[in-house]
Parts: structure tokens; sequence; C-alpha cells
């Protein structure tokens, strides 16, 4: 598209269903020191990243995504806050990008670039150093899925919250935090998303690529409000590598 919105993020504060009281939390959780580093793989525009490394001065971040419009909006955030002696973000495949194994590791809803959880937790394994931390975020099934669900989801691999759990304990780690998204979490995260190209529509009506738009928007919001709203959950598991 030409002038018509590229994505559905620019509302968005994280690309994932998560409050800032949550964010904060997580990333109290982490524990990171001054000197060490916190690596996040898929950090789109690297808005937890930019947060836990304000949080604890001293604290060297790395990110690194594929998205080249996401990478520039972090970029930019990451100049305007002051932080480019202490954070860099790559555009990069995160399967292939190669640093120094991390402190901290991050992976919140960028499973599906290794094929699953367990794929993503042992990649996760290899780049921890030993006894360090990893904050995955994943979706998992909260109750069985209907039809349109799993036409959606379907291939992601998704499994109940236990079984995720176990994934991970079976992986090497051992579990310190567990918390879910709510639904008020994921209705405000959905609504942005749509709400991003909604703007748009009201202002461009008559635009060549108006139905294109609005097709995407209607087609997002029936996935979501009638297939997987309820049923798919979305959790974020602090772990420390064995």
């Amino acid at each position: 598209m030409t002038d018509a919105p590229l994505n559905g993020h620019a509302l968005l504060d994280f690309n994932s269903p998560l409050s800032d009281a949550k964010a904060y939390g997580l990333i109290g959780g982490l524990h990171p020191t001054p000197g060490q580093s916190i690596v996040d793989y898929g950090c789109g525009w690297a808005e937890l990243l930019l947060r836990a490394v304000e949080h604890q001065p001293g604290v060297l971040g790395i990110g690194v995504d594929s998205d080249d419009h996401a990478i520039a909006r972090g970029r930019a955030n990451v100049e305007s806050r002051g932080l480019a002696d202490r954070v860099t973000l790559a555009l990069a495949d995160v399967t292939t990008f190669d640093t120094d194994p991390a402190d901290v590791a991050v992976s919140i809803g960028a499973s599906h670039a290794w094929g699953g959880a367990e794929a993503t937790l042992e990649a996760m394994r290899a780049r921890l150093k030993p006894g360090g931390t990893l904050l995955l975020g994943d979706g998992f099934w909260e109750r069985e899925p209907n039809a349109l669900a799993r036409g959606i989801f379907g291939d992601a691999g998704f499994t109940p919250l236990p079984d995720l759990v176990d994934l991970a304990l079976a992986g090497g780690y051992r579990l310190l935090n567990l918390t879910t998204a709510t639904l008020d979490e994921w209705d405000d995260f959905e609504s942005r998303w749509c709400a991003s190209r909604e703007r748009w529509l009201l202002a461009n009506p008559d635009h060549p690529e108006a139905d294109a738009v609005r097709g995407i928007v209607d087609d997002h919001r029936e996935g979501w409000l009638r297939g997987y709203r309820g049923a798919l959950g979305f959790a974020y598991l602090t772990l420390a590598r064995r």
C-alpha cells in the first residue's frame, strides 16, 4: 500500500496483550544487574526492551526482528529516549542472528519463527548463559477452540497452559513466575489493532485501497469475536535456565 496503513500496530504499545502494569511487573521479575545483557528475539519495536533497560541503569539491550517498519520505529524511540549507548536494534532473522549468550533473553509472540514453543525453548536455552533468565510469551488454549479459531491458528501448535509449562520444565528450565493476559488486555490489544485501520478509513473513505483495508479489519474482527476470543490465552513465563 502507498499511504494506506502498513500494519495495525500504530496504536499499540506492545505487540501482545499486555498492560503497562503487567509489563513493569514482568520487567521487575527479570532482575538484571548493571553490566548484564538483555537480548529480545522478535522484539518488534522493542518497547518492552527499552523499558527494561530504562528500569535498570547499566544494563545493555539488544533487540532483533525481521520487520523493517517495526525496527525503524524502535530505533527512533531509542534515539528519542537517549538510549543509543545502551540499546542496539538489528534487522535480521531471529533464528540466525549471532550474538554472545545473554544474561536475560526475551521471546514474546515469536515462537512461530522456530516452529513452536518447544523449539523456541531449545533455541533460547542455547542463547542463554547458565543460570540466565528467559521471559517467554506464547499462546495457549484456555478452552477447546471452535472451527474458526482452529482455522486461524491451527498450525501454531498451541497447547493447554499446563502442557506449555511442562515443555519448559522438560526443556531444562525452572518456572519462576507465570502470569496470563486478562480478557481486558486481549480486548484492548485487538481493539487498538483494528482502530489504526478504522481511523485511516475514516480519513480516507474514497481511497482506492479502502475496500481492501476494510476487508482486512472485518475479517480480523470476525476471527477475534467469533473465533478465538475467550479461547486463546497468552502466557508470560519467567524461566531460569538450569
